[in-house]
């Protein structure tokens, strides 16, 4: 049986986060990437309905350049945003394909599976049509992209074997996660034999400027690698992976990843070695050490989001981004429904329950300030 992804090569152009001037997306820069990107041999590229202007941008950077058999083009239903009903939900597909002008879809994905966003695919019947979509000829691959638990995703794939890959946010960082659960999620998708497009290679950037002492052991291999590089190598030296996405913003980022993939046929034993070594500098950097098991959430009068809270902290704590660990919180905590640090009430009922033996109430107090909660 063949691979889905054996044609493709292992990095995907990643449409959310292209170059802007102002508040307008810098069309020729974008050119020239898409260029660049298509002359070293590759040709995936990803967008999303959800993604503000990329989908019109796809067209003029890509689709009205290239012929349509050149490049294989993904983009995303997200059933969960602004949909009161079935209609609203497939109305995103004439909407992709009429912004896009791509004839149809070689990758059409169900999007961002996840909580209480997972529920809006059963209710508006979307598993069927999404097939009907792939027997009509508007799309090629069906699949599902998901930020979700590895047990969530193990009982979509049972109840639908029919999808045919899934996209999941797998990086050296998040590997052993308990939040993220990368590995667990990547296993699952294995064990389903089930292809992987990833995100989030790089951790939205955050690992083409590491902890320094990670910096340190991948320079003392590779003097003249990027870390990004080493991160976009990392996720694609795994199995059963389509391709690596990665969201390129300039020039030079897409110089750098095309030089260093374009050629790329896996990891060394020397290489992973030093990725191993990578993981255990970050492990050694003083974090809180929650694992997710959430026996604090069962117990907590307040509703507060602990380990969404601890995972933002930690965030900060690894990679000094505020930008980015404030809008892990909002995405973990308020996003979710619960209550931030600042509304704990002291009861510690929390720390009753957890197997770590956090001191969670202190912790918690550390997390408000460092991100300027007030009552």
């Amino acid at each position: 049986m063949a691979f889905l992804g054996e044609n493709i090569k292992k990095l995907g152009f990643g449409l959310m986060r292209l170059p802007k001037k102002g508040d307008e997306f810098d069309i020729e820069q974008c050119k020239e990437m898409v260029d660049m990107f298509m002359e070293a041999g590759f040709t995936y590229f990803d967008t999303a309905w959800v993604y503000e202007g990329s989908e019109e941008a796809a067209k003029k950077i890509l689709v009205d350049r290239y012929p349509r058999e050149s490049y294989q083009l993904a983009t995303k239903l997200s059933a969960w945003t602004d949909c009161n009903n079935r209609e609203d939900a497939i109305a995103q597909f004439d909407q992709s394909l009429e912004r896009t002008g791509a004839g149809y879809f070689d990758f059409y994905l169900l999007h961002n599976f996840g909580g209480s966003r997972s529920a809006y695919y059963d209710e508006f019947e979307l598993w069927d049509w999404v097939k009907e979509k792939k027997a009509e000829g508007k799309v090629k691959h069906i699949g599902l992209s998901t930020h979700g638990t590895a047990e969530e995703l193990d009982r979509i794939l049972t109840d639908h074997p029919e999808m045919e890959f899934v996209q999941i946010q797998i990086n050296y960082a998040d590997w052993n996660d308990p939040t993220t659960q990368a590995r667990e999620c990547y296993e699952v998708a294995r064990n389903h034999n089930t292809p992987v497009v990833i995100m989030e290679p790089v951790k939205g950037g955050l690992l083409a400027n590491p902890p320094k002492t990670v910096e340190e052991v991948l320079k003392a291999q590779e003097p003249e690698s990027s870390c990004a590089s080493w991160a976009v190598r990392y996720a694609a030296d795994l199995e059963g992976v389509i391709t690596v996405l990665s969201g390129m913003s300039t020039i030079e980022q897409m110089r750098d990843n095309v030089t260093v993939m374009k050629n790329f046929d896996g990891f060394s034993d020397e290489q992973k070695a030093t990725i191993e070594k990578a993981q255990e500098e970050l492990k050694k950097i003083p974090i809180v050490p929650c694992t997710s098991c959430d026996y604090c959430a069962k117990v907590c009068p307040a509703n507060i989001g602990i380990s969404g809270s601890f995972s933002a902290i930690n965030e900060l704590t690894l990679f000094n981004s505020f930008e980015t660990a404030k809008g892990t919180e909002e995405w973990s905590v308020t996003n979710k429904g619960k209550a931030r640090a600042v509304e704990c009430i002291k009861c510690g009922k929390c720390e009753e329950a957890c197997p770590q033996g956090i001191a969670i109430r202190e912790e918690l107090d550390k997390v408000a300030e460092a991100f300027g909660q007030k009552k």
